[in-house]
């Protein structure tokens, strides 16, 4: 009978170790998040290790219902308790225009110059179809803005990619032109407006930026 010897013992212990980590890795639950595909060619950026000690999402601490259209809640923060951190939720309850307000700088005075940066990442889920517009810091106010479509997800969560390319973004005749090119908007980004003419349930956990991270305030 041929001898084990104890570089064959070894040997089959690394295999036996070898397959039971891989048994452990097949148990491993699946995210809950769907991956939409990126179509953008955009490489999906690293994880945010850390939150503002404020309630924030990805560091941004301003997630307002501005009190344009009927919603729930009606004006102020949106940002609830949700697991380890924190979700923005909101309702939109009429045929009407509702708008939805992030502050790209954690402050209404700040601007950011996002010109260099690919897009950004959206972790949501809505029930409807909606818009989000760039708004800059000398155009705030008025619905012409530049804007582009977020599909409705049938409410599952899902984690988008919306890029920044001019040709991906467009505006709507009932809100107006914009007198300003999306190029220059780029550079002065204010905040992100999320706007809506249909009932529909929101649920935002994820804003990713491709090259900016908020400061916390």
């Amino acid at each position: 009978m041929r001898r084990v010897s104890v570089n064959d013992r070894g040997t089959v212990r690394l295999a036996r170790a070898f397959a039971a980590s891989l048994c452990a890795l097949a148990l491993l639950p699946a995210s809950s998040v769907a991956q939409a595909d990126d179509t953008s060619g955009s490489s999906r950026p690293a994880a945010m290790s850390s939150e503002c000690e404020t309630p924030s999402i990805d560091q941004y601490q301003h997630w307002l219902a501005s009190g344009e259209g009927t919603t729930v809640p009606a004006s102020g923060s949106l940002l609830v308790p949700e697991g380890d951190g924190y979700a923005a939720k909101v309702e939109f309850l009429k045929d009407e225009w509702h708008v939805i307000v992030v502050w790209l700088g954690n402050q209404f005075e700040a601007q950011v110059d996002l010109s260099g940066s690919s897009g950004f990442w959206l972790t949501y889920s809505a029930t409807e179809d909606l818009y989000v517009q760039l708004r800059p810091a000398s155009h705030w106010s008025g619905g012409d803005k530049w804007l582009t479509p977020l599909p409705s997800t049938g409410g599952n969560l899902e984690r988008r990619f919306f890029s920044f390319a001019p040709e991906s973004w467009t505006w709507l005749p009932e809100l107006g032109e914009p007198s300003y090119s999306f190029e220059s908007a780029l550079t002065e980004a204010r905040g992100l407006v999320f706007v809506g003419k249909t009932p529909n349930t929101l649920d935002f956990q994820g804003l990713e930026v491709d090259t900016y991270r908020p400061p916390c305030l």
